[in-house]
């Protein structure tokens, strides 16, 4: 008979998520959850609410590619890891809090701009892109912050690019965008929001009237037009496609560089053979799992887990930066290995919302990662790593500033 456990208790259930004291180890609370037996945890949210996390490698994919696994951030069972995310469960949905059989027609919608054979089509322009940046690092000279000289900018031109929206206003979305993110009151987070909406609402009147080029201007004439989306969906995508073209991808240069260069047998590896850079992007998206709590889940019916039972409105996250150091699938998953085969990662997600940037986000690795390594040879950290200032667990994981010099 199989032993089954209900709706989780938060009596004894550690607080979830952590923060990380490492740019790129695991919290130890993490570890601990890692290490119990079991690929699925009881857990408590900041607002004393339980919910299930998952640790499991194997669990994770199975339960991402669950259909009775909901991904509506508006039901009220949804789990919500800090007051922010509580209060984007009212906004308006962008294509990833839908469920199937919505979900499909709109998510496609999307999907022309980011698939492989486009992606590659755009190696030459986030080339052109990331040694403009890097020329112009060189030329101020050291010392600079890494994030604002190279990490940010590059993802958001090739963001705008790809859109239509005028890199000439990146300073009021960045700026929005990580207010949007990172600010610790719903209220702030919220207000950011707005500020998008009304600049995005605003570029899809002005768009209407003076066509561009960009993705923005096919969903408008091609998808807006039919009534196929609406425009409430329109600039949530939007948003949604901004913010994440850039501040994911910002971070994840950033961790990177601060990985490589606390790594330096594998960095010389990377400049010894540059054609082990692709597989160390995976390995670097396996190592850092920088979006760890994006993969938040409702169960809308009970869902048998290795003996144990979500129920029909449980909460469910799954742990990416668990799950992608699990021992079972990943061997010595605390080493970084630029050799190591890690492709089957959960670091974009899995199943029908695994990421519809990902080609995208590897591409701009890759260039900006081989450039960093070709022409900066003795980049260094302008500070020790413990004193870099983390973000909190709860948004996507990074740092602000990175002082380096050369």
């Amino acid at each position: 008979m199989t032993d089954t456990v209900a709706t989780p208790q938060t009596q004894d259930a550690p607080a979830f998520p952590n923060d990380r004291t490492c740019p790129y180890q695991l919290p130890d609370g993490y570890r601990s959850l890692r290490d119990e037996e079991g690929p699925i945890r009881p857990v408590t949210l900041f607002d004393g609410r339980p919910a299930w996390v998952v640790t499991g490698h194997e669990a994770a994919r199975a339960l991402l590619a669950d259909p009775r696994l909901s991904a509506d951030r508006t039901a009220d069972e949804f789990p919500a890891t800090s007051a922010r995310a509580e209060a984007f469960r009212r906004q308006p949905r962008s294509f990833i809090s839908m469920d199937p059989p919505e979900h499909g027609p709109k998510r496609r919608m999307m999907i022309s701009e980011f698939t492989v054979k486009r992606t590659k089509a755009m190696r030459a322009d986030v080339e052109r892109i990331v040694h403009g940046f890097v020329d112009d690092l060189l030329a101020a000279g050291p010392p600079a912050d890494l994030v604002t000289g190279l990490a940010l900018p590059v993802p958001s031109m090739v963001i705008c690019e790809l859109l239509g929206v005028p890199y000439a206003d990146h300073e009021f979305f960045q700026d929005a965008s990580t207010r949007l993110v990172q600010s610790t009151d719903a209220a702030g987070s919220m207000a950011a929001r707005d500020d998008l909406a009304r600049y995005l609402d605003g570029l899809v009147t002005t768009l209407q009237a003076e066509p561009g080029t960009g993705l923005l201007d096919t969903l408008i004439s091609e998808r807006l037009a039919t009534g196929e989306i609406d425009r409430a969906e329109l600039v949530a995508s939007a948003i949604l496609l901004l913010v994440a073209g850039h501040e994911t991808t910002a971070s994840m240069t950033t961790l990177s560089v601060i990985t490589l260069l606390e790594h330096p047998d594998q960095l010389a590896a990377l400049r010894a053979d540059p054609s082990l850079i692709p597989g160390a992007v995976d390995e670097l998206l396996r190592y850092l799992a920088i979006a760890d709590v994006a993969g938040g889940r409702v169960a809308v019916d009970d869902i048998e887990v290795d003996g144990q039972v979500i129920r029909a409105g449980d909460g469910v996250i799954v742990s990416n930066s668990i799950a992608n150091r699990d021992g079972s699938v990943f061997p010595d998953p605390d080493t970084f290995d630029v050799r190591r085969k890690a492709r089957h990662h959960v670091a974009f997600g899995y199943g029908v919302h695994q990421c519809l940037g990902q080609n995208l986000a590897r591409l701009e690795l890759e260039v900006v990662l081989a450039a960093v390594i070709e022409r900066i040879p003795t980049l260094r950290l302008d500070v020790p790593v413990a004193d870099l200032e983390l973000r909190p667990a709860t948004t996507i994981q990074g740092v602000n500033r990175l002082p380096v010099s050369w």
